[in-house]
């Protein structure tokens, strides 16, 4: 998606509870060549986190739409492992703390109904790693009761890790989880996706990558975390490389918009996301939402979307791990499309 970078209010106030402000001056060498001009404007730190989503939890943040903001986030274990670690901290894992997400943000004027455009401009890896199968947990847990775990040294300039001798793999860094806060009270844990987005794991949700949630609550309360440095699809064994990210994304608020779920797209194609308990009804879902995306967009008949779908749309699974739902996603090419 060619992306437009409109000029930012000089006055943009940060109405923050605790947050640190930059001024312009953030080099950006760094920065994909579209998003040069886009400086930094709020810096989060990986201490400005919470774990749960809830309407209730106060933001650490309040921007106007088209913010910038430097999110720096935990791993997900938040501090139970290291780079130290033996076989044994596994042992006594704690599930309470997984997911530290920093944030939220809350977006000036946001109402339910609305929409939340993030667009991520850069993600730098931390400077570890830590890859584990739990027992008990993954998507063959009842097949294969195995306990592992192997540490990695990254940084922001690592571009792969060594598997094993001879087996190498290709850096791809990801917020496993983003997402608004949904309309309850309650305090959900983020370990299943949900309509407000959360724990998605989708290796496409990576730099260059704009994102759309739907507004549950005043505000829309926009976290970010579970750092991953590299996830195949399904992220069958129930973790990744999980890292710490330094994190660069600008937040807009669209209200001309209205989505169920989240959506994403990036220069090559538009995608919707679906969740549900299965794999069948999950792909259903993202299907369906694809066919009223092209209704609405490119106006097509509902026969001739769904048509359309089966023709040039691409189902994929993002995750089959995070009970009790999954996530499935239909990726349609640009190069298919009227604009």
């Amino acid at each position: 998606m060619k992306i437009k970078i409109h000029s930012l209010c000089v006055g943009l106030l940060c109405l923050s509870l605790s947050c640190t402000q930059k001024p312009n001056t953030e080099k950006t060498n760094d920065l994909p060549l579209a998003t040069r001009s886009i400086g930094i404007q709020h810096t989060l730190t990986a201490e400005q986190t919470h774990n749960k989503f809830s309407s209730t939890i106060k933001p650490v943040l309040k921007v106007a739409s088209g913010a910038v903001i430097e999110a720096y986030t935990k791993e997900a274990s938040d501090g139970q492992f290291s780079l130290n670690a033996t076989l044994g901290a596994l042992d006594s894992l704690d599930f309470e703390p997984i997911h530290p997400l920093t944030g939220p943000v809350y977006v000036n004027n946001a109402q339910p109904g609305d929409v939340l455009k993030v667009t991520l401009h850069k993600i730098e890896l931390g400077d570890w790693g830590w890859n584990a199968i739990l027992p008990g947990f993954g998507f063959l847990a009842d097949t294969l009761d195995a306990k592992y775990l192997k540490l990695y040294e990254l940084g922001k300039d690592k571009k792969k890790i060594v598997f094993k001798e001879g087996m190498e793999l290709q850096l791809n860094p990801f917020p496993g989880v983003m997402g608004v806060a949904p309309d309850t009270t309650a305090l959900l844990n983020t370990i299943p996706p949900r309509a407000n987005g959360g724990n998605m794991d989708d290796p496409h949700m990576t730099e260059g990558t704009t994102l759309y949630f739907p507004v549950f609550v005043e505000g829309g309360l926009f976290s970010i975390g579970d750092g991953h440095a590299v996830q195949g699809l399904g992220e069958v064994c129930g973790t990744a490389i999980e890292c710490p990210l330094r994190i660069v994304y600008q937040i807009e608020l669209l209200k001309d918009k209205q989505l169920s779920e989240p959506q994403y797209e990036t220069k090559s194609y538009y995608a919707t996301t679906g969740f549900a308990p299965t794999i069948d009804e999950a792909a259903k879902k993202a299907t369906l939402y694809m066919v009223n995306h092209l209704q609405e967009t490119q106006g097509l008949t509902a026969e001739e979307a769904y048509a359309l779908c089966s023709l040039a749309g691409n189902l994929k699974i993002a995750e089959v791990v995070d009970l009790p739902n999954m996530l499935v996603t239909m990726h349609m090419p640009k190069s298919v499309l009227k604009n």
